[in-house]
C-alpha cells in the first residue's frame, strides 16, 4: 500500500513574502504556478524538490491581503520539513541572518528542531534527520521531504483510526503529542480538548493530502469512508484526489502520485508559466491579469508601499507610461475591473485599489444608509484618505499624476465623483461607469481642466441619479462627455468601446 504525505496546503496573504521564504530563503523549488482548481482567480503555488515529488510539496493559496485566521482544534498546526542533520547549525545561522524568527535547536522525538516562523506566522520546524530527497535541490543543506506535520485535534483517538486508512499507526508519545508513523514519514496528533476551534484565513492551513496509489485507492477510501458523508473524486490535472472530514473535523485529502507536475510542462521549466487548467484562453488572459504578480529570488522587483489602502499594480510587458488607477462597484476587490482596464489601454500600468467600507461583508467605499442615501461623514472621512493613498502612491511608484485616468464602476464610480468634489485636483481624468451623485451638501469647486466621461444606463435603476452627477461636473467647469446606453447596471461592449474611443482622442 503507497502511504505517506502528498501535500500540505496553507494560505498566504503576501505572495511576494511567501515565494521569498519558500524559494528563497529555504530554497524549495516552485514547481507550479496556477489559479485554483475551485476557484481561478485565486493563485495557487507549489513548492517542493527538484521534481514537486510526493511527499516534499508544500502549497499555498494566495488570498492576497486577506484576513488572518486562527489555529485551533480541527487543523493542521505546524508542517515538519527535513534536512541533513550536519546542517541544523547552518540553518541557525541563516535564519539568523535573515531575521527568520526561529527557536532551538530542541529536542522533539529524539530529533534535532529548529522552529521558524513563516512571513505569515506558520510554524516550519526543520528537522535533521536523514531523509534523502527523490530529486534533490542545488543547495545540499535544502529540505529534501516533508518529516512530519501536526495536527490540532478535539477527538484524537478518531483521528487515530481515520489516520489508519492511511497506512499510520502509533510510534510514541511526548506529552500531549501522539506520533503516528508510516512507511516514509509522520503525523503528530496533539489532542486539543479545549482549544478553540480553527477559522479558516492567512496564515492558518487548508489540509493535508495523503499518498494514494491510482484511482483505485481512492475509490477504496471513498467507500471506507462513506458513512461520513458523500464525496467525490476530482482530477487536478497533476494528480487526483478525494476529500473528506474526520470526525473531528479535520480537513483530509487523499491524492494519487501521478501524473506528476511534469504532465504539462517540461521538467527543466517547472513552474515557469502561470497556467490555468480547464480555463479557455480568453478566461485564462483575463484571470492572468487579475492575479498578483511576484518576482522570483534574483529577480528585479518592483518596489510594494505600505499605504491607507489595499492595492495591487499590475505591470504591462510594454508600458507606455499610462496608468489606469481602478475603483471597483460594491462587493468587488482591487483586481475586477483589470480585465477590461487592460482591454481599453494594454501598454497601461494597471493600480486597483480596495475600499475599506463593508456592508454585511461586502466591500464597499462608503457606508450606506439607504438605498439611495449615504453616511456623508464617512464619505468625507474616505476621501481624506484617499487623497493622501493617491499622493503616497504617485511618490512610492513613479507614477505621473499627468498620465493617470480614474476607472471607477458604480460604488467606485461614485466615489471617484465625490473626491472630485472634496479634494479638486487629485483626479484629473476619469471613466466614471454607472455613476451617480452621493454628496448632499455640494461644494463648488472650479474643475477646469478636470476631464470625465460617464456612462450610464437607461435600463439602470440607479440610472435617474446619473443626471445629477452630470449637470454638477458641467456647472463647475468640467470638460464632460455624458453618455447613456442601451444597457442596466451591469456593463457591456459598449462600454468599452466608447470608454476606449474616448482615451484615444484624448492621446490623439
Amino acid at each position: 500500500m503507497t502511504s505517506g504525505l502528498h501535500h500540505v496546503t496553507a494560505i498566504t496573504r503576501r505572495v511576494q513574502q511567501n515565494v521569498d521564504f519558500y524559494a528563497g530563503f529555504l530554497g524549495l523549488r516552485l514547481v507550479k504556478q496556477a489559479g485554483g482548481a475551485e476557484d481561478a482567480q485565486q493563485l495557487h503555488l507549489f513548492y517542493g524538490d527538484a521534481a514537486g515529488t510526493p511527499g516534499s510539496v508544500v502549497t499555498f493559496l494566495v488570498w492576497q491581503d486577506g484576513a488572518p485566521g486562527r489555529v485551533g482544534h480541527g487543523q493542521v498546526a505546524e508542517i515538519a520539513l527535513a534536512v541533513p542533520p550536519q546542517s541544523i547549525g547552518t540553518w541557525l545561522q541563516r535564519a539568523l541572518a535573515a531575521r527568520v524568527p526561529v527557536e532551538g535547536p530542541l529536542r522533539e522525538f529524539g530529533e534535532s528542531v529548529l522552529r521558524l516562523r513563516d512571513p505569515d506566522g506558520i510554524i516550519v520546524k526543520l528537522v535533521g534527520v536523514d531523509m534523502p530527497a527523490a530529486a534533490a535541490l542545488p543547495d545540499p543543506e535544502a529540505p529534501t521531504r516533508l518529516r512530519a506535520v501536526t495536527l490540532y485535534s478535539e477527538n484524537p483517538e478518531a483521528t487515530a483510526e481515520s489516520l489508519a486508512r492511511f497506512g499510520y499507526r502509533p510510534a510514541r508519545r511526548e506529552g500531549a503529542v501522539l506520533r503516528l508513523v508510516s512507511d516514509s514519514d509522520a503525523v503528530d496528533l496533539r489532542e486539543a480538548a479545549g482549544f478553540f476551534a480553527g477559522i479558516p484565513g492567512t496564515g492558518t492551513f487548508d489540509h493535508v493530502a495523503f499518498r494514494a496509489a491510482d484511482d483505485a485507492a481512492l475509490e477504496a477510501t471513498q467507500r471506507h469512508f462513506a458513512a461520513l458523508g458523500p464525496t467525490t473524486i476530482h482530477d487536478r490535472t497533476w494528480f487526483r484526489s478525494l476529500y473528506l472530514r474526520d470526525p473531528a473535523g479535520l480537513l483530509i485529502e487523499q491524492a494519487t502520485d501521478g501524473p506528476g507536475f511534469a504532465v504539462d510542462e517540461d521538467p527543466a521549466h517547472l513552474g515557469e508559466r502561470l497556467m490555468f487548467p480547464g480555463q479557455s484562453p480568453d478566461r485564462a488572459e483575463a484571470l492572468r491579469l487579475m492575479l498578483p504578480q511576484f518576482s522570483r529570488p534574483g529577480e528585479e522587483r518592483p518596489p510594494m508601499r505600505d499605504l491607507p489602502f489595499v492595492h495591487r499594480l499590475h505591470h504591462p510587458e510594454d508600458p507606455d507610461g499610462s496608468v489606469l488607477l481602478l475603483l471597483h462597484g460594491t462587493g468587488g476587490n482591487e483586481a475586477d475591473l483589470m480585465p477590461l482596464a487592460h482591454q481599453l489601454a494594454p501598454r497601461a500600468t494597471l493600480l486597483g485599489v480596495r475600499g475599506r467600507a463593508t456592508e454585511e461583508g461586502v466591500t464597499r467605499w462608503f457606508r450606506r444608509l439607504a438605498m439611495a442615501r449615504f453616511d456623508q461623514d464617512d464619505i468625507r472621512a474616505e476621501a481624506r484618505a484617499f487623497d493622501a493613498f493617491l499622493d503616497g502612491a504617485l511618490g512610492g511608484y513613479g507614477l505621473d499624476p499627468a498620465r493617470l485616468t480614474v476607472l471607477g464602476y458604480s460604488n467606485g464610480a461614485n466615489f471617484a465623483g465625490a473626491v472630485m468634489a472634496l479634494h479638486p485636483g487629485v483626479i484629473r481624468r476619469a471613466i466614471l461607469l454607472r455613476p451617480m451623485l452621493v454628496l448632499e451638501d455640494l461644494p463648488k469647486p472650479d474643475l477646469t481642466g478636470l476631464e470625465v466621461l460617464t456612462l450610464s444606463g437607461d435600463r439602470d435603476p440607479y440610472g435617474a441619479y446619473a443626471p445629477a452627477l452630470n449637470d454638477w461636473l458641467a456647472a463647475q467647469g468640467a470638460t464632460l462627455e455624458a453618455r447613456q446606453l442601451s444597457a442596466g447596471h451591469e456593463l457591456g461592449a459598449a462600454d468599452l468601446d466608447i470608454a476606449r474611443d474616448w482615451l484615444a482622442t484624448l492621446r490623439a
